[in-house]
């Protein structure tokens, strides 16, 4: 039996193989990153040219529609996914970004930018779930860990990409239409490539169709490891495609514990509270006489560096003290932050430790963790929950903050990365390394 992944008895398969077809599926979340942070420096210039400048009710909503948008997406991706398969999914996931970004350059009303924003939302909730288990499925066990951080880091540039691109905007008539248009780009290419990518040998599989598994893992591995890479391939995704999973299988019987540490996963990681994090740096750094521009620059550098980073820690030390360590490290990062003398340093250092732990662990173990049966419609029930502990940490952020006071604030957050570390180490059992069908022999309690 294989231990440690594809075709030990012969060395490990080149990585090189697999690589292009990574780096395309990350595309999907530079544009998650970038649609994320578009409107950070454009929302001014917006609110003035489409006349609802000072309506903060307008302005939210530009906002928290494409939220919406990702959360009614992320529902659905698990569907499309598993219907149309992998590559197509990422297709139809950049469709609506294209087609959302067109109408937002183009508008000269409230109403058609947030029917943009909507689209855009749409395409931004398949988006990240498609990529996690696309990567999962097609990424040789041994440097699974390391490609998962990919999207990670693909997400990072997105949001820089949108913050350096944005900074005109408050000087350039109109510079915010260009930012929409911008994105298209990508997402035509999303589109055009995916053409040339491999299918997931799993969803193919699934669907009985085993002679196109064969050569999509040839595509992947080379044709060496491909009998044992067959060999390897998880008995839940030996199935046909009249073998559908309902709703209530993943909320009751022999799935649920799975489903349930994949919701905590993504619960914990939007309750340590990093979107107020960052929502908040602004004003800290400018307290420290630090321009927001130049803060906005720095926090996303240091998130950058730590994903970067997390690529390399992810296939060493594993998954399971990655998450654990970084926590830690996070809640003390929060207690420090609101101190006078550690304000700075506690908020990079604070970001720094999400982004190589509770940041991109998640994504990872989930596509990781689930039976391959259940996968896709698994990871779009955990997104969903992911979206709307999101959008309710957003709305009531502010309000919490008002009342409570900064630091009483952070140490809440702070609690919930203590929370997260222990769940990690009580619930979660190691991945580094093991082929997905190790994994779920491990989770999986017996019929």
């Amino acid at each position: 039996r294989l231990q440690n992944g594809i075709g030990k008895e012969s060395g490990n398969p080149s990585w090189k193989r697999s690589l292009p077809h990574i780096l395309v599926a990350a595309v999907s979340s530079l544009l998650f990153g970038y649609h994320l942070g578009v409107v950070n420096e454009t929302l001014e210039s917006i609110s003035l040219d489409l006349g609802f400048s000072g309506n903060t009710l307008a302005e939210g909503l530009v906002v928290s529609t494409c939220l919406g948008g990702a959360f009614v997406g992320s529902l659905f991706s698990g569907w499309i996914a598993d219907g149309v398969g992998r590559r197509r999914a990422f297709q139809l996931c950049a469709l609506p970004m294209i087609i959302g970004a067109s109408l937002s350059a183009t508008t000269n009303t409230l109403g058609s930018m947030l029917i943009g924003r909507l689209f855009v939302g749409t395409g931004m909730g398949v988006g990240p779930a498609v990529a996690a288990l696309y990567v999962a499925e097609v990424s040789p066990a041994f440097i699974r860990g390391t490609y998962g951080c990919l999207t990670q880091i693909a997400t990072c540039l997105g949001l820089m990409g949108a913050l350096f691109i944005g900074i005109p905007a408050k000087d350039v008539m109109g510079w915010w239409r260009v930012c929409f248009w911008v994105s298209t780009i990508p997402a035509v290419l999303l589109a055009l490539l995916m053409e040339f990518c491999a299918e997931s040998p799993h969803w193919l599989l699934k669907r009985g169709r085993s002679a196109e598994a064969e050569s999509e893992f040839e595509k992947l591995l080379g044709g060496i490891y491909v009998k044992s890479a067959m060999a390897e391939l998880p008995k839940s995704d030996r199935g046909d495609e009249t073998d559908t999973v309902k709703f209530s299988e993943l909320l009751h019987g022999r799935h649920s514990r799975v489903v349930f540490l994949g919701s905590g996963l993504f619960a914990l990681q939007q309750l340590s509270g990093i979107n107020a994090v960052f929502y908040f740096s602004s004003t800290v750094f400018r307290s420290a006489g630090v321009p927001s521009a130049v803060a906005n620059m720095a926090v996303g550098v240091v998130n950058l560096s730590g994903s970067i980073i997390a690529t390399i820690l992810m296939d060493r030390l594993g998954r399971k003290a990655v998450s654990m360590g970084f926590q830690v490290i996070a809640a003390t990062a929060l207690l420090l932050g609101f101190e006078v003398y550690f304000s700075v340093g506690g908020i990079l250092l604070f970001v720094l430790s999400f982004s190589l732990g509770a940041g991109p662990v998640p994504g990872l173990l989930l596509s990781e963790i689930f039976p391959g049966r259940i996968r896709a419609k698994a990871m779009a029930f955990c997104m969903a929950v992911h979206w709307v502990i999101n959008f309710f940490v957003g709305l009531l952020f502010l309000r919490l903050l008002e009342q409570l006071g900064a630091k009483v604030l952070y140490t809440i957050f702070a609690t919930f990365c203590l929370i997260g570390a222990f769940f990690v180490k009580r619930n979660i059992v190691e991945t580094k390394g093991k082929t997905l069908q190790e994994i779920e022999i491990a989770l999986l309690p017996p019929s």
